[in-house]
């Protein structure tokens, strides 16, 4: 392994980092907004969704640009973009509708997922990828920093939080231009990006990955962005208090990812996939009988956390073993496409229930649902996932 590798990898996953905390800017200071603007419960659901749900779509030509481009020039470009609306959320902080629009723009924060990915796929070999992308994939715990700083940030200036984050950006995208580089030996693609996207969009393990990665990933985004209103909502803990409990949950999910990326350098990432979501399933069942959060509610979230983590990891490590290097952008922007849209719609559907039903027991029974689907077809199918992935190439 040579220095560039590690270096690119330690600079990958602080860019991660920062524009995750950017993009989960909104999420943590959800119950302020909705007793200053008079909201509902669902209407902080959608304003916290929205930026999930571009920056989800976002991750597909994004990846397929970082094919073509590299992650020298879309890192620090992605980076610095996201500085706009990190800004605008100051006078846009009085309107509903304007928060939704530059929730809209903030989405662009969450996108580099999908740049990251390629970077580090190219400058690991096959057996030490697994790992690799598992400690890339720590820089999520961007969720976790909004979630510890950004309602302590506020308590002292409201506009400090963006003001904050806006200065990061900025120093990361002079780093990434300065320091960044991709693999000398990276393939690049001369097709057009409709066309590289039909190639991955034609692979049928594409869509499996992506479902998986909806559960997984999609989990943990949700959790990310609904798990403080949920505390603050069900179990009246105070913002700063919600707060730091979610970053906990986003703290274990940051540690767990690398720990399944390294068990899939060991074990088909598919079996560990299954195991994963095995984990999740179970705590979730007891969460929707509505325990009391100490002990019984903290050790459900923390046992979940730990394997949607670990499922986020053992999932991309199979991403890389089944996909052509030169595909690794395009597919890892549907793949991430597909987990970020698998966390945006449990916050509406948790705020929707809430609303109705006055209680969240039904969107628990219905993640256990999923994550036992997923652990059954990941066993069941992906294993082979590799061979049947060269059938269709």
């Amino acid at each position: 392994m040579t220095v560039a590798a590690y270096r690119n990898l330690a600079l990958a996953t602080i860019g991660f980092t920062v524009t995750f905390w950017a993009w989960n800017l909104i999420a943590p200071l959800g119950n302020a907004f909705r007793t200053s603007l008079h909201l509902t419960h669902f209407q902080v659901s959608v304003l916290v969704a929205v930026p999930v749900l571009v920056g989800s779509l976002g991750r597909v030509p994004v990846g397929a640009l970082t094919d073509r481009y590299g992650a020298r020039v879309m890192f620090p470009l992605i980076s610095a973009l996201t500085i706009v609306p990190v800004l605008l959320l100051i006078p846009a902080k009085h309107s509903y509708p304007a928060m939704l629009g530059v929730g809209f723009l903030l989405g662009l924060g969450g996108t580099t997922f999908a740049i990251g990915i390629p970077l580090v796929n190219a400058w690991f070999p096959p057996r030490k990828r697994g790992l690799a992308l598992g400690i890339f994939g720590m820089g999520m715990g961007g969720v976790a920093l909004s979630g510890y700083l950004t309602p302590r940030i506020h308590r002292y200036d409201e506009n400090m939080p963006y003001l904050s984050v806006a200065v990061v950006l900025a120093l990361f995208a002079f780093l990434g231009a300065l320091m960044i580089t991709d693999h000398p030996d990276r393939p690049v693609p001369q097709t057009s990006l409709a066309r590289r996207l039909g190639r991955a969009g034609r692979l049928k393990v594409t869509w499996e990955l992506a479902a998986l990665y909806a559960i997984g990933f999609g989990g943990i985004v949700a959790f990310g962005v609904y798990l403080p209103t949920y505390l603050q909502t069900w179990y009246h803990l105070d913002a700063a208090d919600a707060g730091t409990k979610a970053a906990g949950f986003a703290l274990v999910t940051v540690v767990f990812r690398p720990i399944g990326g390294w068990c899939s350098d060991r074990v088909h990432p598919a079996v560990v996939t299954a195991w994963a979501l095995g984990m999740v399933a179970l705590p979730a069942i007891v969460q929707a009988f509505d325990p009391r959060l100490n002990p019984a509610g903290t050790v459900d979230f923390l046992v979940m956390a730990a394997g949607l983590g670990a499922a986020s990891g053992a999932i991309f490590a199979l991403v890389s073993r089944v996909t052509p290097q030169e595909r690794v952008g395009s597919v890892t922007g549907i793949v991430g496409a597909a987990g970020g849209l698998g966390g945006f719609l449990p916050p509406l559907v948790m705020g929707a229930i809430y609303s109705s039903k006055g209680t969240y027991a039904l969107g628990f029974m219905l993640l256990s649902d999923l994550a036992l689907a997923g652990c059954v077809y990941a066993f069941g199918r992906m294993r082979t996932a590799g061979a049947r992935t060269a059938a269709e190439a």
